[in-house]
């Protein structure tokens, strides 16, 4: 695995965030929800239209769910979803194999499902939302993928899918408490990510393919942590071309170059 393919990783859920830093993931989460636009919702598949994203519901929505967050934030939310050692030691055993390389059972990667799906659902109580489907799969890297299928969570999108990136390092961090240790868990909400991965997958082959072609460098758009990453997975294999980070967050891109 490549450096920058580490340091996506790495950056895609930090390793230590205390309390005040989780406080700020869900201020941010719920900055991103006030901030919402049509595109966003027309995105999610929560209105037919530009003009209906408009709309008082929509307002309305936006400003529920702005409060619910700044709710989830507060102590009292935290502690629905805190561990103590006791609890993580219920997981002592697979966080040792797992740490070691050793593949999981079934049963053990559906305890830390059930622990994943525990944190997503405490979220969305707080938008009434608990009782939403959420679908689980594997993913490509044996992540594990949880997608809220709810067609009216286009607030925890955002603009830019900001707002679901806070969800993410929000989420990341309790399931990483609850089990002791850290497991990749991927939330999407109405297939959004699904939807940015083929379009930067597609995006990452066309640059490349530019960079070979005109034998010289080439700059995606600046993009989250998991963009990045995506790029560097989709292009490990290409004996052609090589792939790295350049920026600061929020301006970080990834620079194609030709071996």
């Amino acid at each position: 695995m490549s450096d920058d393919l580490i340091e996506e990783a790495a950056s895609e859920v930090a390793p230590v965030m205390d309390a005040a830093e989780m406080v700020a993931a869900s201020a941010e989460v719920a900055d991103g929800a006030a901030t919402n636009t049509a595109d966003d919702a027309a995105v999610a598949g929560d209105v037919a239209d530009a003009d209906g994203a408009a709309d008082a519901s929509y307002v309305d929505a936006s400003a529920d769910a702005e409060g619910a967050i700044d709710a989830a934030a507060g102590a009292d939310a935290i502690a629905d979803v805190a561990v103590s050692n006791d609890e993580a030691g219920e997981f002592a055993a697979i966080a040792a194999r797992y740490k070691a390389g050793e593949e999981l059972t079934d049963d053990e990667l559906d305890a830390i499902a059930d622990v994943a799906v525990s944190v997503v659902r405490s979220i969305l109580g707080y938008f009434d939302a608990a009782s939403s489907p959420v679908d689980e799969y594997e993913g490509d890297e044996g992540e594990l993928i949880l997608d809220v299928t709810a067609p009216d969570l286009a607030v925890l999108i955002g603009r830019h899918g900001r707002t679901l990136e806070s969800l993410q390092s929000l989420v990341s961090l309790l399931v990483s408490r609850r089990l002791g240790f850290r497991y990749p868990v991927i939330v999407d909400v109405e297939g959004y990510k699904r939807r940015r991965r083929e379009k930067v997958v597609s995006m990452a082959m066309s640059a490349a393919s530019r960079a070979v072609k005109q034998d010289r460098s080439v700059s995606l758009p600046p993009m989250p942590a998991y963009e990045r990453r995506l790029v560097h997975i989709a292009l490990r294999d290409d004996d052609r071309i090589a792939t790295h980070s350049e920026g600061v967050d929020p301006q970080r891109h990834v620079v194609i170059t030709v071996r």
